[in-house]
């Protein structure tokens, strides 16, 4: 069933609460009391600045009163100068504290701001493949991104702007009664209260036209993002302007949404006025015929007129206030949504970490899909012993990477179990299952840093000596000696600096540095030519001694040499065994053989 305004309605404003309620604790921590006490300090001081402000425009009337020669005893005892300095330096006292406030409270905002996305941070890597692969990075970055923002808003204006406006109208609405006529307070609550219905009103319609401008811009950052990433494939089909057009079309509906946004900022910017003014009109002609019968002084019309501006300024914000702070609850809501998003996989209770003897990779009858509907593995039951290598071959589709992606666990098994020396991956922690293997993909992709950084990346404070120990390992150490810069070289957003064989050597260098026993070569050579496969192929040979290795391979004279092949077909084994044993048997491994060495022939 759709759902109806009204219901769009009362969902958002339950995920509202629901965000205050979620922003809370980091406002109030038990385990932190200096937090507490800032925010104490802080509420405290807003209290006195806004008494101080109150305050002042009686101030005011003393000192046009003494110079008029009327009224009774001046406020403080003092003449017209000193009203007047008084009246100044309660000015100035009211910016001081409002200031003051703001650098008390800074660090719990900085604080919470910090910790909400070191939380998300984290988070976003907690969760599982299918998440990652199924969100877009532009979209997840902006989500993010506005929803940190949001918080600092809504710490900053909720506390320090709706709370204040409340207070300051109140305390004005006591003083316009007790010191003027209660016809007073009838036309100014009146016009507040047109005031705020009427800025809430519209500000609701124009957060749906802020949202869909909203979407339309992560639209068009998705684009950019993924047209960016994508350079090389852009220009090998030309496709520069269509790239432009398509960004051009999200651009296009971003601005019709913007001049939307626009045109209601203009409309609530004038009712606002409107209101406020006639309120304004209305307590001045009041004060006017207060002065003209003379149960007022000059100094009470000026002093109404001051209360009436000094409440209009507060006021005129409200709309801005709470149309952000309506849109920070939203933009805070995604990201709460993305916090609530379940782990796919995740360590069981009590979890222990992973003790590798030897490093023997079992699978009992092991079942997946990534849909329901669609299994992948059917039954797969497989032994790598301790310090042996396997090779995993077959067409594509028949579920070869898969079994890598579940022995690192980035998926769970549906069926089975897959075991590392008898103790099943789900049983134990990831963090201690990801360091005890090593993998070096098909495409090797590195972060937009040094070469000394991306090797360096394998070991958590390795020394130099170390990574360079690696390199050589790798046999990639001479050629880095020979660049200009060395170690220090950049290498380009993921890696495009270097050639396929030079990623992959500084990635087997990063592998062989983190040291693990068991080391998943996933397609690690099929993307580059002859020589280079040749050469890399020597550089995984010395990177699998005396580990357990799992080679899942597309050229198979790249495993001529394991100690057991096994072919996949739709999920399932069908042949087992030592490279010349497969192809006496002229199976399935012996067509496939036959037919690239053709290929490679021809």
């Amino acid at each position: 069933m759709t759902p109806t305004p009204d219901d769009v309605t009362v969902d958002e404003r339950q995920s509202g609460w629901r965000t205050i309620r979620k922003v809370a604790p980091y406002m109030w921590p038990d385990d932190q009391p200096w937090v507490k006490r800032r925010v104490v300090l802080a509420l405290v001081v807003l209290v006195v600045a806004k008494l101080i402000a109150v305050y002042t425009p009686v101030l005011y009337k003393g000192a046009v009163d003494a110079l008029a020669k009327d009224g009774g005893i001046p406020p403080l005892a003092l003449g017209a100068i000193g009203l007047t300095v008084a009246y100044g330096v309660a000015r100035m006292m009211t910016v001081g504290f409002q200031q003051l406030r703001d650098a008390i409270f800074a660090p719990v905002a900085q604080r919470a701001l910090r910790r909400l996305a070191l939380e998300t941070f984290r988070h976003i890597h907690r969760l599982s493949m299918r998440y990652h692969i199924s969100r877009k990075t532009g979209g997840l970055s902006r989500i993010i991104e506005r929803g940190v923002k949001g918080v600092e808003f809504l710490l900053r204006f909720l506390l320090f702007s709706v709370g204040p406006l409340i207070l300051e109208l109140v305390l004005v609405a006591i003083i316009l009664t007790v010191l003027f006529d209660v016809w007073y307070l009838v036309i100014v609550a009146t016009t507040i209260a047109l005031y705020v219905w009427f800025t809430f009103a519209v500000t609701e319609w124009r957060v749906k036209l802020r949202r869909e401008m909203n979407d339309q811009d992560t639209d068009a950052n998705q684009k950019a993002i993924d047209s960016l990433l994508n350079y090389e494939t852009v220009k090998y089909f030309s496709a520069e302007e269509r790239e432009a057009k398509r960004y051009d079309v999200s651009m296009r509906a971003y601005a019709q949404a913007a001049l939307k946004t626009a045109y209601s900022l203009a409309f609530l910017n004038f009712g606002q006025s409107f209101l406020i003014t006639l309120g304004l009109i209305g307590v001045m002609v009041l004060a006017a015929i207060g002065v003209q019968n003379g149960s007022l002084t000059v100094g009470d019309f000026v002093m109404v007129n001051a209360y009436m501006v000094q409440i209009t300024i507060p006021l005129n914000f409200l709309g801005t206030v709470y149309r952000e702070i309506r849109q920070s609850l939203v933009d805070m809501g995604q990201m709460f949504d993305l916090l609530e998003q379940p782990a796919e996989v995740s360590d069981k209770p009590g979890a222990r970490a992973l003790n590798v003897q030897g490093g023997e990779v079992t699978l009992e009858n092991v079942r997946f899909g990534y849909e329901d509907t669609r299994e992948i593995l059917k039954g797969v039951s497989l032994t790598v012993p301790a310090g042996k290598s396997v090779a995993i071959v077959g067409a594509t589709g028949s579920g070869k990477s898969t079994i890598g992606r579940l022995l690192f666990r980035f998926y769970d098994v549906t069926g089975g179990s897959l075991k590392i020396d008898g103790q099943d991956v789900r049983d134990v922690t990831q963090s201690s299952l990801h360091k005890a293997i090593g993998v070096v993909p098909q495409d090797t992709v590195l972060f937009n840093d040094t070469i000394g950084y991306n090797i360096a990346y394998g070991l958590d404070g390795a020394t130099q000596e170390q990574v360079e120990d690696a390199a050589r390992a790798a046999q990639i150490h001479d050629f880095i000696v020979t660049l200009p810069e060395g170690y220090e070289t950049k290498v380009g957003e993921r890696g495009l600096k270097l050639s396929g064989g030079e990623k992959q050597r500084v990635g087997i260098a990063r592998t062989l540095l983190k040291n693990p026993p068991i080391l998943l070569l996933d397609e690690a050579t099929s993307a580059l030519d002859t020589d280079t496969e040749q050469e890399i192929k020597d550089a995984l040979s010395l990177a699998g001694e005396g580990r357990t290795v799992i080679t899942i391979a597309h050229r198979l004279s790249t495993i001529a040499e394991a100690d057991q092949i096994v072919v996949l077909e739709k999920g399932e084994i069908i042949e087992r065994g030592r490279h010349e044993d497969l192809l006496t048997q002229k199976g399935r491994y012996a067509q496939l053989w036959t037919r690239q060495q053709s290929d490679e022939a021809a």
